[in-house]
């Protein structure tokens, strides 16, 4: 035993104490972090576990980071519910009927100023205290230059936002036809002089 535990360079009495309890202090805590993982999914199914990770902060005074977690779930296979909306602004890209034809097919080179426009929405995330807030940023990029033709911030994701920033762009560039390009894209809700992808 000795020349065992000279080998794995571990104390007797550290081997010792694993026969005792072999279960280590790690696991232990796991065990007891999924038992209220569970009760806050049973509550809460739509919780990703990020947001499971602040109630178990919040609630339980387990503070944990966002990887733990995600083993912890995954593991105990734990997973939020999924909530469609009917009337959402963005749609599952496997359905076809939202999907716009693709004009730019990923040539994203420009000869001249507003030839080819793109857009999206990117999330940003910010903390007052331990509340989790949002904020949008939809842009319109001309390929040309790189330049942000314009711009607009909001508290949601949403065709307001999107179309208060189109109609920016074409205040500050009205003599502008260009190719105008984003992940989705619904043709009716844009002017007919436009191209979509």
């Amino acid at each position: 035993m000795q020349r065992l535990c000279e080998y794995l360079h571990l104390s007797r009495s550290a081997y010792y104490r694993w026969l005792k309890d072999p279960v280590s202090f790690s696991e232990r805590y796991n065990k007891e972090i999924a038992g209220k993982i569970r009760v806050i999914h049973e509550a809460h199914p739509d919780m990703g576990y990020r947001r499971i990770r602040d109630e178990l902060e919040k609630h339980h005074d387990i503070d944990v980071n966002d990887k733990r977690v995600l083993r912890i779930c995954r593991k105990e296979r734990i997973q939020s519910t999924i909530k469609w909306k009917p009337k959402s602004c963005t749609r599952n890209s496997d359905d076809p009927t939202y999907i716009a034809r693709n004009y730019l097919n990923r040539d994203f080179h420009a000869d001249a100023p507003n030839e080819k426009w793109l857009t999206d929405v990117t999330e940003f995330k910010y903390y007052i205290g331990i509340e989790v807030h949002k904020v949008y940023l939809s842009a319109i990029l001309d390929l040309y230059d790189r330049r942000i033709v314009a711009f607009r911030i909001g508290d949601h994701n949403d065709n307001p936002l999107i179309m208060s920033t189109f109609d920016d762009a074409v205040a500050l560039e009205p003599d502008a036809h260009p190719l105008f390009h984003s992940d989705y894209a619904e043709e009716k809700t844009m002017p007919k002089f436009f191209s979509f992808a």
